[in-house]
């Protein structure tokens, strides 16, 4: 192996897999090491790379969305992901779900047949001395490494909580109450909805945020990640909260009144087979006893079987603005590159989108080239520059929407007076500069894609 073209990264989840698979494809020798399933986590289940713990979507694939412009740009640099996803797709309207068991598995099996990684099965409990190194740990990082992290980085903050949805069997739903559909028809019928009347609405509302939940023994102060919110949090900010959030009935008629519902929860589909089916927007930390209990009480799913509960888990993240670069490297720390939500972003495609990145700027310096900074217009490069630009005063991850893009002016504004016709522009212009910067950096080339 030569040492001179040679990377070691630590995680095997959407971040780290990413990261190896481009750098193998680029030449340089991968060292991957992976703690599962001699050591496993709160949420895992298997020692499966990319293994995905909430929910199986990889968001929409609408055009004038922001996560349909991250997975374009990505798509353009050859992601070995979604690319995987692309085969473990399964049916979910204008969104990109997978079934999760074959997308880890694929995933496991592309990394282990690639020659130019090296797989070790052991715990990293500190941050090893190889440089370059990536960090891809993911939110549950375990608390030695963690603690390494944070001795290093100087950052008292490194976690927040997180929730998970349950999963219901699909043959325990009755399908005479549920309804195949979509929100306005967009997708096909790809979901099932539950649909709620006042008087349902009320009861369940009730009693759910009277429901007992699993204390919060450690960090009890520690505050929730404002964009997976559990259920029940959501619903102690008022009565009509859930009804304009992930029970909102828009979009949708009810087959059995013609009327739209009072509130509806959409279950998603799981896998191929559909045998399985997760409570959209459901992430909460009930006692198990107490989940059977409350959402027994949603319409059509009286009798339903869950295969797997909610939960709540802690999530580790660096204060990205403080302690690391736009190029993703840890600024007291020269040579340590952190990807995927580890480094203060939140969703999958993000964490794809990271371990591209992290890649990226690892051949970089392999090679003595300056570090990349794709363009702010772009969605890698308003990435890049929320990470490092953002205010670190009480800092959570972010998603990648259209507002991270540079504003608009009025202009612009004018000339395109729909919301939809500009979001669709703004897409359109910032992969028109992303193509013109790929092409001028020779990026794909470059790496060998």
């Amino acid at each position: 192996m030569d040492p001179d073209r040679a990377v070691t990264i630590i995680g095997s989840g959407l971040a780290g897999s990413e990261a190896a698979w481009q750098l193998a494809r680029r030449g340089v020798q991968v060292t991957l090491r992976e703690m599962r399933p001699a050591v496993s986590t709160p949420a895992h289940q298997t020692g499966e790379f990319a293994e995905l713990v909430c929910s199986n979507s990889l968001k929409s694939e609408a055009p004038g969305s922001a996560p349909f412009l991250l997975k374009q740009e990505l798509r353009r640099l050859s992601s070995l992901l979604l690319a995987v996803a692309e085969g473990c797709r399964v049916p979910a309207g204008q969104a990109l779900a997978v079934d999760r068991v074959a997308f880890a598995q694929q995933v496991t099996a592309a990394l282990s047949a690639e020659p130019g990684i090296r797989i070790e099965r052991v715990e990293a409990a500190a941050i090893p001395p190889e440089r370059p190194l990536i960090l891809a740990t993911g939110p549950l990082t375990r608390d030695a490494l963690a603690g390494d992290i944070r001795r290093v980085t100087g950052d008292d903050h490194l976690y927040f909580y997180d929730a998970i949805s349950p999963i219901v069997a699909a043959d325990s739903i009755d399908t005479s109450i549920a309804f195949s559909a979509s929100r306005y028809g967009k997708g096909g019928d790809d979901y099932l909805n539950c649909p709620f009347t006042p008087e349902e609405y009320k009861l369940f509302y009730e009693t759910l945020i009277g429901a007992d939940s699993y204390p919060l023994r450690e960090f009890e102060r520690t505050p929730f990640f404002e964009g997976c919110l559990p259920v029940e949090e959501l619903a102690r900010r008022g009565v009509d909260t859930l009804r304009f959030g992930p029970m909102k009935p828009v979009g949708l008629t009810d087959p059995r009144t013609g009327r739209p519902p009072y509130a509806a929860v959409q279950l998603r589909r799981e896998n191929l087979l559909a045998d399985a089916y997760n409570l959209v927007g459901f992430q909460n930390h009930l006692r198990f006893g107490e989940q059977e209990r409350v959402f027994r009480l949603i319409p059509g799913l009286a009798r339903a079987r869950f295969l797997r509960f909610g939960q709540i888990h802690r999530n580790t993240y660096v204060n990205a603005p403080a302690v690391l670069t736009a190029h993703l490297e840890l600024r007291n720390a020269p040579g340590v590159f952190v990807a995927g939500q580890l480094c203060g972003l939140e969703g999958y495609v993000e964490a794809i989108a990271t371990g591209k990145l992290a890649a990226l700027q690892v051949v970089r310096r392999l090679e003595d080239r300056p570090p990349l900074l794709f363009p702010r217009g772009t969605a890698l490069g308003s990435l890049q520059h929320a990470l490092a630009y953002s205010d670190p005063a009480n800092y959570q991850p972010v998603n990648m929407t259209l507002a991270l893009l540079p504003p608009v002016d009025e202009a612009f504004r004018r000339r395109y007076r729909s919301k939809s016709d500009r979001h669709r522009r703004q897409v359109e212009d910032a992969l028109a500069s992303f193509d013109e910067f790929i092409r001028n950096e020779d990026v794909a080339a470059a790496g060998g894609d």
